[in-house]
């Protein structure tokens, strides 16, 4: 259990004594829309995501957080020095699985509970997103960009440096998009801004909903 002010749901598959790549939402060779292509996807998914799978996984062997889940084992290391490889590890496994959700390759309507809170926070869905976009835009170097749920149920938007999540800072995660370099560089080179003017048009926003909801 979360010690936050609210549960964020395990990701099915990750409570075991070894972290296992969860399967993509979608099938790698189609890629996603103008988002990444099937070169780009496989590269991120197959190498960078599943890296951090294998190192967690000997990081954790022999050790109590064996038997824990990923969001007790990102709460238990944040802001821990003697941990902090073994946090970035998981928090990248969880951080790169809440991503894979936060997007769909056809794009998906905005519902109406989620228009609602964008309206009331930021004035609109399409102010939010520019405002999302300004925002990743401007985050120095590698991390992600949050849509978040704070505990007094309000939104907004966070950034994080590297493989920071919001959980530690007692706030619900309810879409994110990465930011690193190697999210991007095949398909975008250096053009972030570009990347996320494609992120933005495959949000998965029935995903969002369920973590609002949630």
């Amino acid at each position: 259990m979360l010690r936050t002010f609210m549960q964020v749901k395990p990701f099915s598959g990750l409570l075991r004594n070894l972290h296992k790549l969860p399967a993509l939402p979608f099938p790698i060779e189609k890629g996603v829309g103008k988002l990444c292509t099937p070169t780009q996807l496989d590269f991120h998914y197959n190498k960078h995501h599943n890296t951090y799978v294998v190192k967690a996984n000997g990081m954790i062997k022999g050790t109590p957080f064996e038997d824990m889940s990923l969001e007790d084992t990102i709460m238990k290391t944040a802001g821990v020095a003697s941990q902090v490889g073994l946090f970035n590890n998981v928090a990248q496994i969880w951080n790169h699985t809440f991503y894979w959700k936060s997007m769909t390759p056809t794009g998906s309507k905005v519902p109406a509970l989620v228009e609602q809170k964008l309206t009331k926070e930021f004035g609109g869905v399409m102010p939010f997103l520019d405002k999302f976009v300004a925002s990743a835009t401007g985050l120095f170097g590698s991390g992600w960009a949050w849509l978040v749920q704070r505990k007094d149920g309000s939104l907004a938007i966070r950034n994080t440096q590297n493989a920071e999540n919001p959980m530690t800072m007692s706030e619900k995660p309810l879409l994110t998009c990465d930011v690193w370099e190697h999210a991007y560089y095949l398909d975008h080179q250096n053009r972030r801004p570009d990347y996320l003017q494609e992120f933005v048009k495959v949000i998965n926003w029935e995903f969002v909903q369920d973590q609002l909801s949630g």
